[in-house]
This record gives structure tokens, C-alpha cells and sequence, in this order.
């Protein structure tokens, strides 16, 4: 029946369309959201990875002297106690060292850094009493971290001439800083590396003890002299004479020529008993820049300082990056010495603008390609139609994304590109039915039949958007740094989704009225036009056995038998291991990390050492450019070092390698197979010195301890100690094993100076000046600092001379005062005893653990497997009691001190909590759209039918990511979550146009098959266009899950709807037809 002998009243979308297909406000909002995007594309701050709003603070309290029982059990414990009451933490973590404690507070993603911290801080502040005073204990040093303390940029200076050392370079680098941090949206600007500068009073014990001098005469010679203050003011002749003592201590002679004492009427200098030097105090820390062998170089190494540069939150990382690179090339000649060299190790806001510019110009083509779709299907008037649709759904999303907060990042324009293929969805569905409309009614003007075919597909349109949207926007909840991480997804989607649909019935329609052609009033119209005509015979053919009255029972069972043989099969795919699980694929980043941890006493001489070897070896590999290496101090960090807390490594036995590799376009292999390469080798020359060595990659998305860790709880530290190696054994015999390491210190030497109280009493030594003298002549102790106007003020350290640091008896020799001035020699009070240092103590959340940590490499590197394949042998441990090691995987023990236990955690952790929610957020989609369909049809039984298609997807998606090798991923899960929306709409429009075919009067049967072949263009249409947008992210290591799972998902369940879909409406409303007109049926099923 057509709509000249019946002209229903307009629905919503129908008067939208027919009032604003003539409007002359349509232009102005069209131009307007031209403009908004424009602006938004202007002023959005670009950056790599999306912000997140994670906050941790590390509070250091020391105790100078405790052993790390003590610490633990005085000040560790009370502080976690203490700590753990602030409401938004998510973890409290503990570190128990000898003389220090350090409490990490870990707090829930989302929570706003300066609430978190004014919390920890009223905390801190308002328990300061709860210790006493005369324990000893330091007062609290708070240190937060935060995404915002990752640097964006780091510069690292050598210099190939021979006389320019690392003091030297370092100078060079703290005249810098301060240019650097002029620039607009820097935040900190620090130097890693350099020596310092000290003026080292290097004690000779001999010549202190002939002229009777000791450590605390030298001590007081120097506080006493470095002293100036303010007298007052002169009042003299009607004027004020500001009067000042002093001065200070300003250079190293001031220092030397200090009288230490006076002997026979005659000074003694504090030069007489010292070498008193100005300069870098004895090495603690090596930086070097290792150049490889690139364009025929030869491989070569120069000491070196690097200078890390951060920004402020929310600012263009890109801008800032550019403008510190180009106040550096300002600074050259000047500042920086011709001689000093400046090499730019890191420039996330130049990746960051690779990235987008990338992104946008795959955003560029996902859209032509669409519009190409529609040109072929429809024609350049309506496929120019349908792109400027596009183009202004996506300006006025990007206005959208900048006011909801977000930048442009991977993530939020990946989002947009993956949108494509929806967003046009609802301007594809308008015009193809206005085209149609036009075959159906020559003669009319546009204007008469737009707003009634907009009206005919308007209220599908809108409940297939609502139902993308529910599908979607669940997502949004996602806990963990994973939610944030992932939120422009289904922010950016939800917004743009309705954005597209208020642009289909506001401008589309317009726009077709202006450019759509009118069809000539003698062209045919009742039979099908386009595609429908070319499919009508085969979908007529497909439907009859389906539909016969003697043989379609049969038949249909067998369709449905078949269907569920297909999705059991695909189901089976990742039990087979056909299908890896995994959080996240590997990225094709630019650099990696070597973490190098020699065991507990090493000097930093040797760690150095390791750290040339395995910098030789990675100079000879073809794809690495440099590398910058960092021997007993931490290197600037990368997100994956900041909830690693790879700042807090320091000491010479710690050592790291920051590699940089060749442009990812310029080489073959992907940044984790190069890895995977040279970490055998790299381990091989570890082992040579006894060095664990971990290639640390940068992680695709938010970053966890290690990918496999196992927390060992248990009520003793001697047995949470040995169950810790216990799984370590098995960790390093599992094959695919790697990077295998614990929280235990290896055995080393330790002495015990202990003084004899009694015969120090008796001769009138307290037992601080004792200890105190041990300790200026082996680590040093700084009295005094020069004030000579420098940034970083020089300090004056007494200690023993470097080559003697090494000699007990040297340090034995110091003397100290008795009550009758007498000079008693150290070694007379004191007694060694040799023992081995003490084991740290670690809590999590106020329960002592243990961690063995590794990763997972080879053909299965997913830590998934890794975990699993050692169940068994974990099972065979037993415990100091006798029983077996309890495994937890999704909590700890409620008891951890009643047995032993291990509980999984790492990326298995993640992936639980993140497939946990996103399958939660799935299965409220889900019931979303079933309570919307249910709205919009009356009816309990059609929601089902029409949902009917979404396990079909499983059929595309668990196949085609066999097929393609590739590893389901969170984002592949996001593209299912995403495809239950998306196949909906199709099953919408079917069985809307089956209901109004029976409304007109249509044979039940003939309008079942009619609707696949009517409706079949649009819906092949809008699933060709979301693949299409999806195949330009299949090339992207992480995303091309989620264009897996759109690609094979949508052309395998869009084949099957067309055809499912009918069938089970048939089966469902054959004998109902009253249901579908509002009066009783009297149709039999022939």
C-alpha cells in the first residue's frame, strides 16, 4: 500500500525532517559544527597515551641505626595502620629496610591528585605524635608521583673530547635547567647523573692523632666558622647602619685554613691533618651514552648526564616537547659548550604527533572509503551527502571529546576511526531510504518524500542507536587503570553516536533535499531497485525451503543445528590454543630497558662494568641507534617505571640500559621480537657476573609489577623466605620462563662494630661519639656547605681518603676523645663481628609478603599460560608445616598468618579484574537493550528474536583471529561488547519493515522475504562501512583485536541475520499474526 492512498500521521523524526529540510537555521548549525571541530582539533592537547588519574606517594620515615626487625615492627607496621584509614586507597605497601622504612600508598584510579594528597598529608600531620620522641625515628618525607612525573623529554650530554668529563657535563646541564623550565608548560626539569660537587676533607687518622685532633673537632671547626647573621642596625649621624657578622664559608681554601686547634701556642690547620679538594666527590653513580654502529659508525661510549624535562597536566605534550628542543638549539654556542654534544633520548611529544598525525590520516581515509561505499551503491549526490554527514559527526565529536575533557590521544582517535562505520551508520539508513523512496514515488518533489522516508526508518534508527549506545557505554565503568585507559572507547562512541543521529534528522535531510536528484514521474517503481534486485531471486531461493509448509520444520532445525555446531566450534578455538587470551598485545615502540640487579654489596665499579659488557653487545644489534647507561642510580622513568617505582633504585648494585632503537618504519622486526632476540645474550653475559638482567619492555597499556608475579604470604619471614625460592625454582625450570626475580637480597657480608660500653663509660666515651666517627670516616658526613652563589651549593664531607675506604684498620685508627682529653683509638672500644646483611621486609595492604616476579616469552607469551603450565609443580611445595602452598587468585588470604599460601597477581590480575567488568558491562548491555526493544515493540518475545544474532558473532570473531594468528585481547573484547550494538540495528530494520509490510496487508511469508531483500542494502551497507573503518586499525599492534573481532564479526553475523533473523521471526509469530496487526489472526501457516 503506498503512501499516496494513505498518509499516516508524521512521527519525531518525520517533523524533524520536514521542518528542518527547509530551515534556514540548518546551514548555521551545520556551519557551527564545522567550527566547533575546528577549534576543538586547534586547542586539544595531543599526547601518546590517554591521562590517567592515578596517585601514589611514597612516605620515607628512617631510623637511623634499627635494625629491620625494628623497622618493621616500630614503624612500618603503625604507618601502614595509620595510613590505610584514608578513604580512596587502594593499596598500602611496605618496604622494611635497615634505618628506613618506606610505605608506598597507592591510591583508587580516579581519585584527584590534590584530594589524595591533602588526605595523606592531614594524616601524616595530625598522627605526628604517634611515636616517641626520643625513639630516634626521623620525622616523615612525603614524595608523590604521579603520571604527570613521567619525563616527556630527556637530553642526554657528552662530549667526545677526552677533557670534558662528567663534572663537567654536569655544570653544563644545571646551566641549563633554568632556560629549560622558562619554557611555558614545563613542570620539572632535573639532571640524572653527574658526580656533584663536594669539597672532600679526605682525614689522615696518623696525623690527626699527633697532633691530637679528632672527627668532632673538625666537625665543630666547621659548623662554628660557617655561620653569618644579622647584628642589627648602627644608629649613627641620623642614619641606620645595617650592620651584618660573618662571613661564610665560601671556597675550599676558607675550608682549609680553618684552626682545627692550637698546640704549643701555634694553630693547627685543618690542611695539616686533611687534603682539603674541591671537585667531584669519589664516584657513587657512572652515566654514559653508548652510540651504536649506525651508517658505518664505529661503536663508542662517553660519559654523559642526562636531563629529564616533565609537563604540567594537561598541556599539548607536543607543544612543550618542541618548544624545549628548540630552547635547546637556542642554548648551543652559548650555553652549551661546542664542544658538549645534546642527544635527544626521548620525545614522547614527537611519538605523540607521529601517532596522531597517523591516526588523523587513517581517520581521513576511513572516511572516504566510506563515502566511496555509498558512491558505489547509491551515487556521488548521495554518497557527497553521507560525507559531509561524516564530517561533521566527527567535528562536532571532537568538540564533544575536548569538553568532556579528554585529549587527543592512540586511544581517543582510535576510538573516533573505530566509530567511523557507526557514526555513518544513521546517514547511511536515511538516505538509502530516501533513494528508495524516490524509486517508489516518481513525481514527487524531495520535499514531499523526505520527511515520510525519514519518518519510516526514524524510530529504528533511533532505537538502533540507543541500542549501539547501551551496548557501549557500560564500558565507560570499567575499574582499574585499564577503565580510564580504555573510557575514550565508549565515551567518545556514545557521544558521536548520538551526535550522527541528530545529523541525520537535522542536516541529512536538508542536504538531500539541496543535491538528491528528483526520479522522472513515467519511472517504474513496484519492483525492486539496486541491490534488492540483484539478490531478490537468490534470497527467494534461500527462503523457500525454509518457509515450505511440509519440509521447513525439518530444514529450519537443521539451520539451527548447524548455527550451534558453528558457534561450539568457535567457542572451542582458545581451549584448542588456537586462540591466545592475553590483557594486551606487545606495541612496536622505539626503545626498551635493560634492569641490571647485582647482588647486595656490589661496588658500583663493577655494576659499571656489567653494564659496558652488555651495552658492547647491544651496539652490534642492527636495529638499536643508542643506548644511555646508568650504573647505581635510577634512569628517568617511563609510566612502566613509575608503578614499578624504578625511581627508589639506587646503589651500586643496581644498574639500567635505555635503549633506543631506528623509526619502526625503518626496520622489519617489531620492537618485541628485537627484544625477545637479544635478551638471551643479555643474560648469558649477566650470568658471567652473577648479574640478574630483565628486558623490560614498554607495556602496551597500563603497566603492573611484572606480567607474572606470585605473592608469597605466611605467618614467618624465614619460611615466606624459603617458599619464595621454592616457586622461584619452578619459575626458572618452566620452559617460556624469562626475567625470573624475588624480593630477597642475596647473601652478603656484613661486620658489626660493637662498642664496649662498659670500658667507654669508664673512660668517659659516649658511645654516640664513637659511632658517629665510624660514620664520617667510611660513608662521610657533611658539616658545612660553601655559600659561593652556585645553584647547587657545594658541602664540605669529612672522610676517609677513597683508596683507604677499603682498609678496616684505617677506619679502626680514628680516634676519639675520653673525659681527661685523652685520644683513644676506636679499635681499643669496639669489637668486630661478622654476620650477613638482613633480609627487607615487605607488607601489602598490612600483611608481610614475599614476591617472585618474571615474564613470559616464546610462541605462548601470554602470562596467562605461563601461570597455568606451573600450577602443577606449585602444587608439589611443601610448606614448613608439613602441608602444601594454598594458591589465591583473586584475593589474598584473609588469614595470611594462620599458612602458607600464593596468591597470583601481575597482568593475570588485570585481566581478570578487566574481562570481570568489561563482561559485567557486556551482560548490562545486554539488558539495556532488551528493556529498549521491549519499549519500542510491546512485546517480551520480539527482543529475543532480535538479539537473537549476537552469538552468531562469536562464528567471525573467534575464527578470524585464528585465522589472522592474532591474540584475543581486551580490545578484541571491546569490539564483541561493540558488535552486540551494532548487529541489533539490523534486526531492527528487519523486523520493523516486516511489521509494517503485514500492517499494509502483505502475505505474512512474502513479507518475511521481502524484508531481507528490502532491507538487505542498507544493512550490508552500514556493515560494509564499520569494516571498513575497522580495517584501517587492523595494522595497529594493539587495536587490530578490535578490527579482528568488526571485520569477521560483522560480515559473518550480517549474512546470517539476513537470514536467521526472518526464519526465527516466522517461527515465532506464525501462528500470532494478531500480535503483529492488533487484531486476530485468521491465517493458517499456508
Amino acid at each position: 500500500m503506498s503512501t499516496e492512498q494513505s498518509s499516516p500521521a508524521l512521527g519525531v523524526s518525520g517533523r524533524i525532517a520536514a521542518f528542518f529540510q527547509r530551515a534556514q537555521i540548518t546551514p548555521l548549525l551545520a556551519l557551527m559544527a564545522l567550527l566547533l571541530g575546528i577549534f576543538a582539533v586547534a586547542v586539544t592537547p595531543r599526547e601518546e597515551e590517554p591521562q590517567i588519574n592515578v596517585t601514589m606517594a611514597n612516605v620515607l620515615i628512617p631510623f637511623p641505626g634499627a635494625a629491620v626487625r625494628d623497622v618493621e615492627q616500630m614503624v612500618a607496621g603503625p604507618a601502614e595502620q595509620v595510613l590505610a584509614q584514608i578513604t580512596g586507597v587502594e593499596h598500602v605497601m611496605s618496604v622494611s629496610r635497615p634505618g628506613l622504612a618506606v610505605i608506598t600508598v597507592q591510591f583508587k584510579v580516579g581519585v584527584p591528585r590534590t584530594e589524595a594528597l591533602v588526605r595523606l598529608y592531614d594524616t601524616v600531620n595530625s598522627n605526628a605524635d604517634w611515636l616517641p620522641a626520643g625513639l630516634g625515628v626521623g620525622a616523615p618525607i612525603i614524595k608523590p608521583k604521579g603520571i604527570d612525573d613521567v619525563p616527556i623529554v630527556t637530553l642526554t650530554l657528552y662530549s667526545k673530547n677526552t677533557a670534558t668529563g662528567p663534572f663537567d657535563l654536569e655544570r653544563v646541564a644545571h646551566s641549563m635547567e633554568a632556560d629549560l623550565k622558562r619554557v611555558p608548560g614545563t613542570r620539572e626539569v632535573a639532571t640524572v647523573g653527574g658526580p656533584g660537587r663536594a669539597v672532600m676533607v679526605e682525614i689522615d687518622p696518623t696525623r690527626m692523632a699527633a697532633v691530637g685532633v679528632t672527627v668532632a673537632d673538625l666537625r665543630q671547626a666547621l659548623q662554628s666558622a660557617n655561620l653569618g647573621l644579622p647584628v642589627g642596625d648602627l644608629l649613627s649621624g641620623n642614619k641606620a647602619v645595617a650592620i651584618e657578622s660573618g662571613p661564610f664559608l665560601q671556597q675550599a681554601s676558607d675550608v682549609a685554613d680553618l684552626v682545627v686547634a692550637v698546640r704549643g701556642a701555634k694553630p693547627v690547620f685543618l690542611r695539616d691533618v686533611a687534603a682539603v679538594r674541591d671537585g667531584p666527590p669519589p664516584a657513587a653513580r657512572y652515566v654514559w651514552f653508548g652510540q651504536a654502529g649506525q651508517n658505518g659508525a664505529a661503536p663508542a661510549e662517553y660519559p654523559a648526564v642526562t636531563i629529564s624535562v616533565t609537563k604540567k597536566p594537561g598541556e599539548n605534550a607536543i607543544d612543550v616537547a618542541n618548544a624545549v628542543m628548540q630552547r635547546v638549539n637556542a642554548l648551543r654556542n652559548t650555553v652549551i659548550p661546542g664542544e658538549v654534544l645534546v642527544a635527544e633520548t626521548r620525545n614522547y611529544g614527537a611519538t605523540a604527533n607521529d601517532k596522531a598525525q597517523k591516526l588523523i590520516q587513517k581517520l581521513l581515509f576511513a572516511t572516504a572509503s566510506v563515502v566511496a561505499l555509498v558512491f558505489i551503491a547509491l551515487g556521488r549526490r548521495e554518497a557527497a551527502i553521507v560525507g559531509s554527514a561524516v564530517i561533521l559527526t566527527l567535528t562536532v565529536t571532537l568538540f564533544a571529546s575536548w569538553a568532556w575533557g579528554f585529549t587527543l590521544n592512540r586511544v581517543s582517535l582510535f576510538a573516533l576511526i573505530f566509530s567511523i562505520g557507526i557514526l555513518v551508520d544513521d546517514a547511511i539508513v536515511v538516505v538509502e531510504n530516501i533513494h528508495r523512496h524516490q524509486a517508489l514515488h516518481p513525481g514527487r518533489s524531495l520535499a514531499q518524500i523526505i520527511p515520510g522516508a525519514v519518518d519510516e526508518v526514524g524510530g529504528p534508527t533511533i532505537l538502533a542507536t540507543l541500542t549501539v549506545i547501551a551496548a557501549l557505554l557500560p564500558m565507560a565503568f570499567v575499574s582499574g587503570l585499564m577503565g580510564p585507559y580504555m573510557s575514550p572507547i565508549p565515551i567518545n562512541a556514545s557521544m558521536g553516536m548520538l551526535l550522527s543521529l541528530a545529523i541525520a534528522f537535522v542536516v541529512t535531510p536538508w542536504l538531500a533535499r539541496l543535491w538528491m536528484k528528483a526520479t522522472p514521474a513515467h519511472a517504474t517503481h513496484d519492483k525492486p531497485h539496486g541491490l534488492a534486485a540483484r539478490i531478490a531471486p537468490t534470497f527467494e531461493r534461500l527462503f523457500r525451503p525454509l518457509l515450505d509448509d511440509r519440509r521447513g520444520g525439518r530444514n529450519r532445525v537443521l539451520l539451527g543445528l548447524g548455527i550451534a555446531l558453528l558457534i561450539a566450534v568457535s567457542l572451542a578455538l582458545p581451549a584448542t590454543g588456537l586462540v591466545l587470551l592475553k590483557m594486551l598485545p606487545f606495541d612496536n615502540k622505539s626503545e626498551f630497558q635493560v634492569i641490571v640487579d647485582m647482588p647486595a654489596g656490589t661496588p658500583v665499579e663493577q655494576t659499571a662494568a656489567v653494564l659496558h659488557e652488555l651495552g658492547n653487545h647491544l651496539a652490534s644489534v642492527p636495529e638499536v641507534t643508542d643506548y644511555q647507561a646508568y650504573a647505581g642510580t635510577a634512569a628517568p622513568i617511563n609510566f612502566n617505571g613509575l608503578v614499578r617505582q624504578y625511581y627508589l633504585r639506587s646503589g651500586g648494585e643496581v644498574g639500567d640500559l635505555q635503549v633506543n632503537l631506528v623509526d619502526k618504519h625503518a626496520r622489519k622486526d617489531q620492537s618485541h621480537a628485537i627484544a625477545m632476540r637479544v635478551r638471551p645474550a643479555l643474560q648469558k653475559i649477566g650470568q658471567r657476573f652473577g648479574a640478574n638482567v630483565k628486558v623490560v619492555e614498554v607495556p602496551p597499556g597500563p603497566p603492573v609489577l611484572s606480567p607474572i608475579v606470585a605473592e608469597i604470604y605466611g605467618p614467618e619471614a624465614a619460611g615466606r623466605l624459603q617458599m619464595a625460592r621454592e616457586v622461584r625454582k619452578v619459575f626458572e625450570r618452566t620452559p617460556g620462563i624469562v626475567d625470573v626475580d624475588d624480593s630477597s637480597i642475596a647473601a652478603a657480608p656484613k661486620t658489626l662494630l660493637l662498642v664496649d660500653r662498659q670500658k667507654a663509660a669508664m673512660l668517659g666515651v659516649p658511645q654516640q661519639a664513637i659511632v658517629t666517627t665510624l660514620r664520617a670516616g667510611l660513608a662521610g658526613e657533611t658539616t658545612a656547605y660553601l655559600h659561593d652563589e652556585a645553584k647547587y651549593p657545594a658541602a664540605a664531607v669529612i672522610q676517609l681518603p677513597a683508596e683507604r675506604q677499603g682498609d678496616l684498620n684505617a677506619l679502626l685508627q680514628l680516634t676519639v676523645r675520653s673525659a681527661e682529653g685523652k685520644l683513644v683509638p676506636i679499635r681499643e672500644l669496639v669489637r668486630a663481628s661478622d654476620t650477613v646483611r638482613e633480609q627487607p621486609v615487605y607488607h601489602k595492604d598490612l600483611l608481610p609478603v614475599n614476591f617472585v616476579v618474571a615474564d613470559m616469552a616464546g610462541q605462548l607469551d601470554s602470562p596467562l599460560y605461563g601461570m597455568f603450565a606451573m600450577r602443577g609443580d606449585i602444587q608439589k611445595i611443601a610448606t614448613p608445616g608439613g602441608g602444601t602452598l594454598q594458591e589465591y587468585f583473586i584475593r589474598p588470604p584473609s588469614d595470611g598468618w594462620r599458612d602458607y599460601a600464593l596468591k597470583w597477581d601481575g597482568e593475570s590480575q588485570i585481566t581478570y579484574e578487566t574481562f570481570r567488568d568489561m563482561g559485567a558491562a557486556y551482560g548490562v548491555g545486554l539488558v539495556l537493550i532488551y528493556l529498549l526493544v521491549v519499549a519500542q515493540f510491546g512485546s517480551y518475545l520480539t527482543p529475543l528474536i532480535i538479539m537473537a544474532p549476537i552469538p552468531l558473532t562469536i562464528i567471525g570473531v573467534m575464527p578470524g583471529h585464528a585465522l589472522l594468528g592474532a591474540q584475543y585481547t581486551a580490545t578484541s573484547m571491546i569490539g564483541m561488547i561493540a558488535l552486540a550494538g551494532i548487529i541489533v540495528r539490523n534486526s531492527i530494520l528487519l523486523v520493523d519493515f516486516i511489521n509494517l509490510q503485514v500492517r499494509e496487508g502483505a502475505d505474512f511469508k512474502t513479507a518475511i522475504v521481502h524484508s531481507a531483500i528490502t532491507r538487505a542494502q542498507p544493512i550490508v551497507l552500514t556493515g560494509l562501512a564499520a569494516m571498513l573503518g575497522a580495517f584501517f586499525i587492523l595494522d595497529d599492534p594493539i587495536f587490530n583485536g578490535l578490527a579482528i573481532s568488526l571485520i569477521f564479526g560483522i560480515s559473518v553475523s550480517t549474512v546470517l541475520t539476513l537470514a536467521v533473523i526472518p526464519i526465527l521471526y516466522f517461527v515465532a509469530y506464525r501462528h500470532r499474526l494478531g500480535a503483529l496487526t492488533g487484531t486476530p489472526s485468521t491465517l493458517s501457516e499456508a
